[in-house]
């Protein structure tokens, strides 16, 4: 059984929402096959980020600590980037 953290299962629907917001903000109208391809992607990504994030700190296939490493790197590499570390 694979587990999957709340913070990486639930980004799909503030995925969504993003999508939404660019769609209305290029006035386009997407099909709900270009949605859920899009959403696919980025999902197919999050699970790429945690899995590897598991792998690479000691945890091969602990989806909860990868999912917190990987958010913890992306949130310190922006500080970094904006000067802030």
């Amino acid at each position: 059984m694979l587990y999957v953290p709340a913070k990486a299962a639930n980004a799909g629907g503030v995925a969504v929402s993003g999508l939404e917001m660019a769609q209305n903000a290029s006035r386009a109208s997407w099909s709900y096959g270009h949605v859920d391809r899009k959403l696919q992607e980025i999902m197919q990504y999050i699970f790429e980020q945690c899995f590897e994030a598991s792998q690479q700190y000691g945890a091969p296939g602990n989806l909860l600590l990868g999912a917190n490493i990987a958010g913890f790197v992306k949130v310190a590499k922006a500080m970094q980037w904006q000067g802030v570390v």
